[in-house]
């Protein structure tokens, strides 16, 4: 049995997004997951990381499976048809609590979910002082994903990220990412590639392997176009937290505009329009949607 979000993000990786990888930016709610879409966008990542801070939380592993699942579960529906990449982080806790992880994720509809190599409760992989586990506990968790994607007759493809490139170099990296490879995750993730020779690297180490770059401006943002990346093997790129930056620092105005002068009247044009505020949410739809089921009939 298929997994229709899954099929279709696999199908979207096969042919190429006119040629570029498929370019999925981060999210962390409905309004921003939303928002993309109507930029235009044709996948979302929901990244761990900016949902954790839109709980006021720094990305250091502290929020739940509860928690990311209702986060998720809004930008699966502000999606709409497009596929979601979820961040799955370590799992929440043991084997056991990853593979509930992996059920609930598929019961929402994601199209991937990746799981690192990093130790629980993980911490964002730009932070210093990052650590990872010995392969064989990822290879188990990579195993106990896989068991629920069978058990259930199809879910979610499986990205294995290692965080080991900025831990151990990048020599270890590939060869944990060769080994999670052949141990049946779809995707590969190495997190921490910073430039082009690293990129090409790791393209050269993982031939037709399907990989997943961070791209986020975070890191170093992208020293190589998406099309040359494309060619390399690079199937998808995650822009996981750019959006929220931008988020933030127009809130950050906006706040300052309105305690210093009382109104924001000097941030004007960084406010988004009423038309675009209540047309992405589809305030006018719902609305007549009311007043006919109202109405009645006829």
């Amino acid at each position: 049995m298929g997994f229709a979000a899954a099929d279709g993000l696999r199908a979207m990786m096969a042919a190429g997004q006119g040629g570029l990888p498929v370019l999925a930016p981060g999210v962390w709610d409905g309004l921003s997951a939303r928002l993309a879409i109507h930029a235009g966008a044709t996948a979302l990542h929901a990244s761990g990381g900016a949902i954790a801070r839109a709980a006021g939380q720094p990305d250091l592993g502290i929020l739940g499976l509860a928690e990311m699942e209702a986060r998720i579960g809004e930008i699966v529906e502000g999606a709409g048809t497009a596929p979601v990449i979820a961040d799955a982080d370590t799992g929440y806790g043991g084997l056991l609590n990853l593979a509930h992880a992996v059920r609930r994720y598929a019961r929402l509809g994601v199209a991937a979910l990746h799981i690192e190599d990093q130790p629980f409760p993980k911490r964002c992989g730009l932070f210093e002082g990052v650590t990872v586990i010995p392969p064989a506990e990822m290879l188990a968790r990579l195993r106990a994903a896989r068991a629920v994607v069978a058990a259930m007759g199809g879910g979610p493809l499986i990205i294995a990220r290692t965080d080991a490139v900025k831990a151990e170099g990048l020599d270890a990296a590939l060869a944990r990412m060769r080994a999670y490879m052949a141990e049946g995750a779809d995707i590969a993730f190495m997190e921490g590639l910073e430039d082009a020779a690293q990129m090409r690297a790791a393209a050269a180490a993982l031939p037709g392997v399907p990989q997943l770059l961070n791209a986020s401006m975070s890191a170093r943002g992208l020293p190589l176009p998406p099309a040359a990346l494309r060619e390399l093997g690079f199937a998808i790129v995650i822009y996981p937290g750019d959006a929220q930056r931008a988020a933030i620092a127009a809130m950050d105005a906006a706040f300052r505009a309105v305690l210093r002068a009382g109104d924001a009247r000097s941030v004007a044009d960084r406010l988004a329009p009423a038309s675009l505020r209540d047309g992405v949410v589809g305030t006018a739809a719902l609305a007549d949607a009311e007043a006919r089921w109202t109405a009645g009939p006829g």
